[in-house]
C-alpha cells in the first residue's frame, strides 16, 4: 500500500482509497486529512500489476478484513473487481468520476497507440497541455499549483506504470453494481470529459439506494480540483447509519 493506517481504531471506519491512472497517494491527500477523525485510510497501491484481477488481488492482501472502499477513475474498475472477488469484506462503495463500461474499439485502439508512443525514448513527461485540458476543468488550467501536482503525479509514476495501468483491461461492472446492496455514493465532476456525467448516472441507476453528487465547475480530478466537496460527500456516506445492511 502506498500509505496505510497501523490498526483499525475503536470508533473508525477502515477506508481504502484506491487511485487512478498515473495517481498516488497525492491525489487522496485532503481526503486523508479531513477524513482522519472518522476513518482510518489506506491508499491503495495500482502499479505493480497489468490486470484487474492481479491488481484486485494485490490490494485485497494489503486491506483490513473489512472496509469502505472508494476507487477514483481507474481505482473504480479495480473497485468492481474487488466486489466480484470479495464482497464480503466490502462494507460501502463509493465510486468517484469513474465507469463501469468496457472499453469501446475505438477506446482500446487508443490506449494501445498510447502504449506505443510511450515506448518511444524521450517521449513521456507525464500529462502534457492537451491531457491537461481534459483532465481539469477549463477554468482550472491556469491553476499553477494544481497544474503542477498533476504533472508531479505522472511523471513520478513513470512511463512504465502508464503502460502496465493502460493494459488493464476495463470491463463491464454492471451487473456487480447492480447486486450491490449496501451504502452507495457516485461523485462526478459536471465538466468531467474523461468520463462523463452520464455513465455516472448510469451507475447510480443501477444502484437504487445510492446516492449522486455532481460537483460543479470540477472536470475529471475531483480529488484534487474540488477537495472540500469530496470530503464532504465522502463523510456524509461514511455516517454509522449507513452501513447498516
Amino acid at each position: 500500500m502506498e500509505t496505510a493506517a497501523t490498526g483499525n481504531t475503536p470508533g473508525k471506519t477502515p477506508l481504502l482509497l484506491l487511485p487512478g491512472l498515473l495517481n498516488d497517494a497525492t491525489l487522496w491527500r485532503t481526503q486523508l486529512e479531513d477524513l482522519a477523525d472518522i476513518a482510518d485510510c489506506q491508499v491503495g497501491d495500482l502499479t505493480r500489476h497489468d490486470s484487474l484481477r492481479a491488481t484486485a488481488e494485490s490490494v485485497l492482501s494489503h486491506a483490513p478484513q473489512t472496509f469502505a472502499l472508494a476507487g477514483f477513475s481507474l481505482g473504480g474498475y479495480i473497485a468492481q473487481e474487488i466486489l466480484r472477488i470479495a464482497p464480503q469484506r466490502v462494507t460501502h462503495l463509493a465510486l468517484l468520476d469513474t465507469s463501469f463500461k468496457p472499453d469501446s474499439p475505438e477506446r482500446a485502439t487508443q490506449r494501445l497507440a498510447q502504449q506505443k508512443s510511450v515506448r518511444m525514448p524521450g517521449t513521456f513527461h507525464g500529462f502534457g497541455d492537451k491531457l491537461m485540458r481534459s483532465y481539469i476543468d477549463a477554468s482550472r488550467l491556469d491553476d499553477a499549483e494544481l497544474v503542477d501536482t498533476v504533472r508531479g503525479m505522472t511523471a513520478r509514476l513513470g512511463a512504465e506504470v502508464f503502460l502496465r495501468q493502460s493494459r488493464i483491461e476495463r470491463v463491464d461492472g454492471s451487473e456487480v453494481l447492480r447486486q450491490w446492496r449496501g451504502p452507495a455514493l457516485v461523485v462526478c465532476g459536471q465538466n468531467d470529459a474523461i468520463t462523463p456525467l452520464a455513465v455516472s448516472e448510469q451507475m447510480a441507476a443501477l444502484m437504487p439506494q445510492s446516492t449522486l453528487v455532481v460537483i460543479p465547475q470540477c472536470g475529471h480530478l475531483a480529488p484534487l480540483e474540488k477537495p472540500a466537496e469530496v470530503s464532504a460527500a465522502l463523510r456524509e456516506w461514511l455516517r454509522p447509519e449507513r452501513g447498516q445492511r
